[in-house]
């Protein structure tokens, strides 16, 4: 049986650019592919956000090129908390998962730090 499961990830951008941002949407989507066995046709919704000094890109534009064309996709700006990581692209992904399968969560390169239990 199957059922609705939320897969977290993060990953800091170098720079505030348009190819940084598509690069590391790219990598960061393809990790948790990679490490969920995860197949387009299960994805229900992807929600990212970045933090306020990350706008030269939408992270959906990335996800689109990666094939993601029939899937709900939303960006937002995280909340803007002093002392926090800076450059983050956060992403939520809800989809189909069978009721016993564990999801991988991806915190990768700086972003680490945000989830060290995972």
């Amino acid at each position: 049986m199957e059922m609705v499961k939320g897969i977290r990830g993060a990953i800091t951008v170098p720079e505030n650019t348009e190819k940084a941002i598509e690069e590391q949407t790219i990598k960061l989507l393809a990790e948790i592919f990679k490490k969920n066995s995860l197949q387009k046709e299960k994805i229900i919704s992807i929600f990212f956000t970045l933090t306020p000094d990350l706008n030269a890109q939408f992270p959906a534009t990335a996800a689109r090129k990666l094939g993601l064309s029939n899937v709900p996709l939303l960006c937002a700006q995280e909340i803007a908390v002093p002392g926090s990581l800076e450059k983050v692209l956060r992403v939520l992904i809800l989809c189909y998962f069978p009721e016993n399968q564990k999801v991988s969560h991806q915190y990768l390169e700086g972003a680490k730090i945000l989830r060290p239990d995972f």
